[in-house]
């Protein structure tokens, strides 16, 4: 069994929908669960399908420092790419300030501390529903 099916089985989503709900899903599932290996600091999904046209999920999450940073991204890449997905714009990989990796219908948002803060993607897009609950392993 692989590691996507492994999570599929786990949170019980093995069927998919024509339009490709259930693959993004299986893909912020298989992006938090990494994220959440290398110990990221409160992580968010919000759900972006009724308030965006540019895509599904954003997954948000902290480090502690910039060599974390940099470790929850590497992890998160590597994990999807053995489910068999690519980034389609990989940014900031090297700072371990703000490392941003876009799937097309999911994007990772790993900051460091202090540029959450100013960001503050939350309150940004705060019409967007938190699915964190449901997409984010316990």
């Amino acid at each position: 069994m692989t590691q996507l099916q492994t999570l599929q089985a786990q949170a019980g989503t093995t069927n998919h929908d024509p339009e490709g709900a259930a693959d993004t899903e299986d893909r912020v599932r298989v992006a938090t669960a990494a994220a959440l290996d290398r110990k990221a600091q409160d992580l968010r999904v919000l759900e972006l399908t009724e308030v965006s046209d540019f895509t599904d999920y954003f997954v948000i999450c902290n480090g502690a420092n910039a060599r974390q940073v940099s470790s929850i991204a590497e992890a998160v890449e590597r994990r999807l790419r053995t489910a068999g997905a690519r980034p389609l714009h990989l940014e900031g990989a090297g700072r371990g300030q703000w490392v941003l990796l876009d799937y097309g219908d999911v994007v990772v948002h790993v900051f460091d501390a202090e540029r959450r803060e100013l960001y503050r993607l939350e309150r940004l897009w705060s019409d967007a529903p938190d699915r964190t609950a449901e997409l984010a392993p316990a």
